[in-house]
């Protein structure tokens, strides 16, 4: 099985794309590293022009790199978080309001919160039993299959797959590093290389 499971990571991480983190869409509360690979929260909100693009109200960032056809995947390193989510979103979600993060509303998301439970934020939320907590999750995106897969990198294990969606709009990598919590959260979400074994 194991093997199995390797294989298939190793044959969806060919598809492999560079992701930066577009600073235009960030929400004020985050910092974002100059190399654009990074992303944390902080306690102090930055003045910022208040831009079509930007997130107003939840705490994340797109991806610069959008995507309207084929196959695409990256890996984002989540050790020393207690809350995180990501995944990918379509152009025109709202930036501006609270809404249910959703396939209705244009984001197929995974999350984790409170240190330990993890969801899958489908309609309504999918409750996932990890077997341990990955510290690199990759995302997988097949444009016309509908498919958006995650999977725990280290441990070569799918984590979620969203399947049957229909996409008609350019897709974008979305990241949040979620509230610092004093702290205890302050670790950054990091877009990192994806080595193939």
């Amino acid at each position: 099985m194991k093997k199995l499971l390797e294989a298939e990571l190793k044959r969806v991480q060919q598809y492999a794309v560079d992701v930066t983190l577009d600073p235009d869409t960030a929400n004020p509360w985050l910092i974002l590293s100059d190399d654009g690979k990074q992303v944390n929260h902080s306690d102090v909100r930055k003045n910022l022009l208040d831009n079509p693009e930007r997130f107003s109200y939840f705490g994340c960032v797109l991806g610069k790199q959008s995507f309207s056809s084929g196959r695409f995947y990256f890996e984002v390193q989540v050790k020393g978080k207690t809350e995180w989510y990501l995944g990918v979103a379509r152009e025109s979600i709202n930036r501006k309001e609270n809404i249910t993060l959703s396939p209705q509303n244009g984001y197929w998301t995974i999350w984790l919160r409170n240190g330990n439970e993890y969801k899958a934020l489908a309609g309504p939320p999918v409750l996932l039993s990890l077997k341990s907590p990955p510290q690199k999750v990759g995302v997988f995106v097949d444009y016309e299959e509908g498919l958006v897969s995650f999977y725990d990198v280290d441990a070569a294990a799918l984590i979620y797959s969203f399947t049957g969606c229909s996409f008609t709009e350019k897709l974008f990598p979305v990241f949040s590093p979620c509230l610092n919590e004093g702290g205890k959260n302050s670790a950054p979400l990091i877009i990192s290389p994806v080595r193939v074994n």
